[in-house]
């Protein structure tokens, strides 16, 4: 039976995967883990990219939790579930509305998902695993902050079109439209 305590534990990893997640893509992907993740910063054709093999670790961790925890080891199993919500909503947010990997079209217009959209244009306005802005996925520093740190670091260096795109953060229309 599902009790309150298990529900506190999925939400709970699910806001400590962003941490994570955020973490992990400054340091690690951005870091020794370029091998992998310099695949998502460039163009490619198909459906996968090496950078696809991070959600499998993680797919991996969370179905080894869920497994553990249903053997008797709570709450390693609502932990796996958690990550599990978490691995989803990535997918949701940053494959399909951020990296358009969906078969249909949507770029937000208004609100929080145009900030989430446009802070991830800003983390690859910069061609190399460096100088990035905005690590999280779904967790947007407001806008301004993010042009102000890119300005900040690399003046006139930044990716122009991604930059234009993103000058106006209260515009009503999505850039490219």
């Amino acid at each position: 039976m599902i009790v309150l305590y298990d529900v506190l534990i999925v939400l709970l990893t699910i806001v400590c995967m962003e941490i994570v997640a955020a973490l992990s893509h400054k340091y690690i992907m951005h870091g020794w883990g370029w091998g992998w993740h310099h695949s998502h910063h460039k163009p490619h054709s198909g459906w996968f990219e090496l950078n696809d093999l991070y959600a499998v670790l993680f797919a991996g961790l969370a179905i080894l939790l869920i497994a553990v925890g249903s053997a008797g080891a709570w709450p390693l199993q609502w932990i796996g579930a958690g990550m599990t919500a978490y691995g989803a909503l990535y997918f949701i947010v940053h494959d399909g509305l951020v990296h358009q990997r969906w078969p249909f079209r949507y770029i937000p217009r208004r609100g929080y998902l145009k900030r989430l959209y446009m802070a991830h244009r800003l983390h690859h306005a910069i061609r190399g695993r460096e100088g990035c802005v905005s690590f999280g996925f779904l967790y947007a520093p407001p806008l301004p902050k993010l042009q102000a740190e890119l300005r900040r670091q690399h003046g006139r260096r930044v990716n122009e079109d991604v930059a234009k795109d993103s000058q106006d953060a209260t515009s009503e229309t999505p850039p490219g439209s």
